[in-house]
């Protein structure tokens, strides 16, 4: 088969061999795959998949299954699946344990599927498995036009939470006002805490996902509420805070957590899809959730989606077509 292969930075074409299904695995012929910035810094060499995953790139695919492994498994030779993966989605195949996969919604195309997985179970984790998210509060979501930024505001609004996104454009402002976003804030000064109580009537941000670290460090534990939590998904701007007074948090009586998807056992990541596809599924087929997607691109253009991902030019998902 092809795929994507890093060679001293530089991402080529090339073919490999096939994988092979084992036990409870099926074998996925690989229609369209998301791109993350976690494929950023996995080729920077800065998040080496775990071990037992594949080299290759890429944490999110759908496609058609084409094998399965010597236990029988839920899908079947041409379910339409999208898939969580540890590794391998940049690919023409990839082998992944049945617990990860999850039947195409309906009149979806392997586009749309492909901008699902990663962002949107991403987003499920942190705003109602960890945040614990409930009706009427307030969360405040940092990157809010990214994929798992656009996934968490459509997320919360089903579970009729309130949001707050903060952006850096006019044009992302307006995206994240047009999935429902109650606020937005433009953070381009790294000031958003004083905003954040004049939407919320002092109330603060009951819940913060942030993804970007120690620079909004002290402004998320200004805007943070009384009891409120946030929690660390990256670090895009950098991880090191200097001084923090841990005082505050008693004061605050603030919860701070952190996540990672990919590394996560499987047994976890069954029960998460689970409830997962539950809660979501339904909605993609009746159009209260959507993927959004900025562009689809064939995977020959790799290159060229990697860079709109690094200058942070995409509003939602960069899909990318094996063809």
């Amino acid at each position: 088969m092809r795929a994507v292969i890093v060679k001293e930075n530089k991402l080529v074409l090339e073919n490999v061999p096939d994988p092979e299904p084992k036990v409870e695995e099926v074998q996925i012929a690989i229609k369209a795959f998301g791109i993350n910035r976690a494929d950023l810094m996995q080729r920077a060499g800065k998040y080496p998949p775990p071990p037992g995953a594949p080299p290759i790139l890429g944490l999110e695919a759908a496609g058609v299954v084409e094998a399965v492994g010597s236990h029988e498994v839920r899908f079947k030779k041409g379910d339409k699946v999208m898939c969580l993966l540890q590794g391998g989605g940049y690919a023409e195949k990839v082998c992944v344990h049945q617990d990860r996969c999850m039947p195409v919604p309906k009149h979806f195309s392997f586009e749309q599927a492909a901008a699902i997985p990663e962002a949107f179970i991403t987003a499920y984790q942190t705003l109602f498995t960890i945040g614990e998210l409930q009706p009427m509060q307030w969360v405040l979501i940092h990157a809010a036009a990214s994929g798992v930024g656009t996934a968490a505001l459509q997320l919360a609004k089903a579970m009729d939470a309130k949001t707050i996104g903060t952006t850096r454009s006019k044009e992302k402002m307006e995206a994240c006002l047009e999935l429902g976003a109650s606020g937005v804030i433009n953070t381009h000064d790294g000031k958003f805490a004083g905003k954040v109580h004049e939407l919320t009537d002092g109330h603060g941000a009951d819940l913060i996902l942030d993804f970007v670290g120690a620079s909004y460090f002290t402004e998320n534990m200004d805007a943070i509420a009384i009891g409120g939590a946030m929690i660390s998904i990256a670090t895009l701007g950098d991880s090191t805070v200097e001084q923090f007074d841990l005082r505050l948090l008693i004061k605050k009586w603030i919860t701070l957590s952190g996540t990672t998807l990919r590394n996560r056992p499987i047994e976890y990541v069954q029960k998460l899809i689970e409830e997962f596809s539950r809660f979501a599924l339904p909605r993609f087929e009746s159009g209260a959730l959507k993927p959004i997607i900025h562009s689809v691109l064939s995977w020959k253009k790799v290159e060229e989606a990697h860079e709109k991902l690094t200058h942070s030019q995409a509003v939602g998902k960069i899909v990318l077509i094996v063809d």
